[in-house]
């Protein structure tokens, strides 16, 4: 082992010929399954850097080399299932004469079906509140243009005080509703993502909804057609599916997991559609039908039911309401409004234990908004930042919700 060990330092050290790295993204962990997964991070400089991994507590039973580069990526593939795994990242110190001390982290694969217990983690907006901070005479000078420093980021202690409460979980992976960053650019994803996330993300897979964001600001324009691919799939891995990043499933358990992408219905012109004859559609109603006996949970960014300041949107209503009712999923966890809101089960437009449950996970960053309308559906809302703690136990499902200071908003309890 320690000639090993050894090996490595030395072959970091000969292919390292500038200053000693960073680590400045991640480590983080996506796209686990029952026995592969996928490790990332960014440095700050071009460098090898080496991992160790193994079945908790063995965390060097394996080790890879990574070459030179600023984004790493690492495939650990002949994982089991069920088991919770730990790893340590190294790059070069500054001495240049060996490695810095690692980065740790953990991670648990997938459950197979015998497995009866699932327990996750889901929010929704991480993105800013950006705001302009100018002085008297700028505001006189409405030609001087504001330059990134003089922008506020108020949602900075919001987001740092959900990420501090999400660590004490023990937790298989991480849900967002979409909207990672306020631009959907990569270039702010360290600042309103990663960084105040950091903890959480090198120990709890991450699964992604997209969100009109990660569609750019132009996302109306034929010609954003790139912006997906440059600022957000070179950097996260879903699971595989024929339209992956932008819609596919996992099972965990008793439990199948499916992200739709809804951003047609917010402009997105090249977010698939939803439309009954739509390739999403036909692939949501197979994925469906194939699990008669599992737990059903549907994450999307745009709300079906909401009674927040942006409304539920018609055509995700129109569209996919009734194939949840026909195919028996029970929770429906969605974003698009600012705040936390939960209804009753809902079957053919009322309360009915038989029912779809819709809750939105809408903000753990922007502002929260107030409820603009009233619906006979809604059982619990509230104007906060929060986040969930989800657990299945064989047949029932808990959801709890809680604000950033830690106060418990909501808790749900379901039957399948």
């Amino acid at each position: 082992m320690k000639k090993w060990l050894l090996c490595v330092t030395l072959f970091v050290v000969a292919f390292s010929a500038s200053q000693a790295a960073q680590i400045i993204r991640g480590p983080y962990l996506e796209n686990v399954t029952q026995n592969t997964l996928v490790l990332k991070w960014q440095t700050d400089s071009s460098t090898p850097s080496w991992l160790e991994y193994g079945p908790t507590p063995h965390c060097n039973q394996i080790m890879t080399v990574t070459p030179s580069a600023f984004n790493h990526k690492v495939i650990l593939y002949g994982l089991v299932p069920n088991q919770e795994f730990c790893y340590r990242l190294y790059v070069e110190n500054r001495a240049q004469t060996g490695v810095q001390n690692p980065l740790e982290g953990s991670f648990r694969t997938l459950f197979s079906p015998e497995r009866k217990i699932v327990n996750f983690l889901a929010i929704g907006s991480t993105a800013s509140d950006v705001h302009p901070t100018v002085n008297e005479e700028d505001l006189h000078n409405f030609s001087i243009p504001l330059a990134p420093s003089s922008w506020e980021d108020t949602a900075l202690t919001p987001r740092t005080e959900i990420a501090a409460l999400m660590e004490k979980h023990d937790s298989d992976f991480l849900i967002h509703t979409g909207n990672l960053t306020h631009s959907g650019l990569n270039e702010d994803a360290n600042a309103e993502f990663f960084a105040p996330f950091k903890r959480v993300l090198q120990k709890t897979p991450l699964f992604i909804a997209l969100g009109p964001n990660e569609y750019g600001p132009d996302r109306q324009s034929k010609d954003s057609q790139s912006f997906l691919r440059s600022n957000y799939s070179r950097y996260h891995d879903m699971t595989w599916s024929n339209a992956t990043p932008k819609y596919y499933s996992f099972d965990t358990a008793n439990a199948r997991f499916v992200f739709l992408d809804t951003n047609i219905t917010q402009g997105a012109v090249w977010a698939p559609e939803i439309g009954e004859e739509s390739a999403q559609i036909k692939w949501l109603k197979t994925t469906l039908s194939g699990v008669p006996e599992k737990w059903k949970i549907v994450v999307m960014n745009t709300p079906a039911y909401s009674t927040g300041a942006n409304g539920p949107n018609p055509e995700v209503f129109a569209n996919l309401v009734k194939i949840f009712e026909d195919y028996r999923v029970k929770l429906v966890l969605q974003g698009g409004d600012n705040n936390y809101e939960r209804t009753f089960p809902i079957l053919n437009g009322e309360p009915n234990q038989r029912g779809v449950t819709y809750v939105t996970l809408g903000t753990a960053g922007p502002t929260p908004t107030k409820r603009i309308t009233s619906d006979p559906s809604t059982a619990r809302f509230v104007s906060a930042r929060h986040y969930a703690v989800g657990k299945i136990v064989d047949r029932k499902l808990t959801l709890t919700v809680y604000s950033n200071t830690g106060k418990q908003l909501d808790k749900l309890e379901i039957y399948l």
